[in-house]
């Protein structure tokens, strides 16, 4: 079978391998149907792993598939089921995993053993999986819209909802409103009730963003934001700031914040260092919460609310698994609104 691994720094070969026994007692067999890009699947395409890892290690972070059998023990699943991967290989028997903080996970998995990342990911025609990590679809979400359930919507679920605790009438700034987790984000905040503001870079991103329920958006590229969002507020600031870019944003975030306002971050695309006014910090009373990955649970709520119609997959476009390198330098570039899917 078909699978595309990484071998270095920019180095990806589509290449044959042996497809996987039967399923073990545990696990799953899952046929994969498609695979989101994100930006961690840029950073392990350029050599950015921030653990060990050893080469070559098969591509894909975030994906869906069907069941396609099951092993000894395993219960809840049919052949022909579509569900959607957790994106980490985590213990399942530390208390983080057990009281469904698989995020925290205490063995490391959370952040040492991410698919794609540090050990074999999805973009494989077929795999084994622990059941415990594969969350069916409901009814009406098929494979495209499942593969977006564990970054795309997950991680802004768990953002917006377990940390910055959201409420219905607060105000947002949605930072990069035309990225995958951005777009993502617009709509979870309007299903909530809230009012949202966000950034592009362009006015073409602008206006999808607005078709996608934005309040309000700024070209950041010929505005301040910080200075619009005082604007917007009538200089009283956001609730809630959802930051996912860096030090290009990091300041001009705390000043758009009201006092007691909440920031939660769970990337930082350019760069990992930034400088912090401390006077603002604790004059202001701000709230800082940093976010990685999502919970089981987390995704079971985001196909929910797919499948209640509250939120809808945004899909730029779609490529076949030899054109990933395609995808992955427009994603780079940022040359993309929405999600980019590769469908095997």
């Amino acid at each position: 079978m078909q699978a595309l691994q990484i071998h270095g720094e920019r180095d990806l070969r589509l290449c044959d391998i042996d497809p996987p026994e039967g399923p073990a007692a545990g696990e799953v067999q899952v046929r994969i149907r498609a695979v989101a890009l994100n930006h961690i699947d840029v950073w392990g395409w350029r050599g950015m792993a921030f653990a060990k890892r050893k080469l070559p290690v098969i591509a894909g972070a975030e994906a869906a598939g069907e069941i396609v059998a099951t092993g000894e023990g395993v219960t809840g699943f049919r052949t022909g089921d579509v569900v959607a991967l957790y994106g980490a290989l985590t213990c399942g028997r530390c208390p983080s995993c057990i009281n469904g903080r698989d995020n925290f996970c205490e063995t490391g998995g959370s952040v040492g053993n991410i698919y794609g990342f540090h050990i074999d990911g999805f973009c494989q025609e077929i795999m084994n999986i622990p059941a415990r990590l594969a969350v069916r679809a409901p009814e009406g979400v098929d494979a495209t819209a499942a593969a977006l359930a564990s970054i795309t919507f997950g991680t802004p679920e768990h953002m917006l909802f377990d940390n910055a605790k959201l409420q219905s009438g607060e105000t947002v700034l949605v930072h990069a409103g035309g990225s995958g987790i951005g777009s993502a984000a617009i709509q979870l905040c309007k299903s909530a009730g809230a009012t949202v503001i966000t950034t592009v870079g362009s006015d073409e991103k602008g206006e999808k963003a607005s078709a996608l329920g934005a309040d309000h958006v700024i070209n950041y590229r010929k505005q301040s934001f910080e200075s619009q969002v005082r604007r917007l507020t009538r200089k009283q600031g956001v609730d809630v700031v959802f930051e996912h870019v860096g030090p290009d944003t990091w300041a001009g975030s705390l000043f758009a914040m009201k006092r007691g306002g909440r920031l939660v971050t769970c990337g930082s695309t350019t760069g990992i260092q930034a400088k912090t006014n401390l006077f603002t910090l604790f004059q202001q009373q701000l709230r800082l919460f940093g976010s990685f990955g999502c919970t089981l649970e987390n995704m079971r709520a985001v196909m929910a609310k797919m499948a209640a119609g509250d939120v809808s997959p945004v899909i730029d476009s779609t490529l076949l698994l030899a054109d990933i390198e395609t995808g992955l330098a427009r994603l780079e570039s940022r040359d993309v609104f929405g999600k980019i899917l590769v469908t095997l």
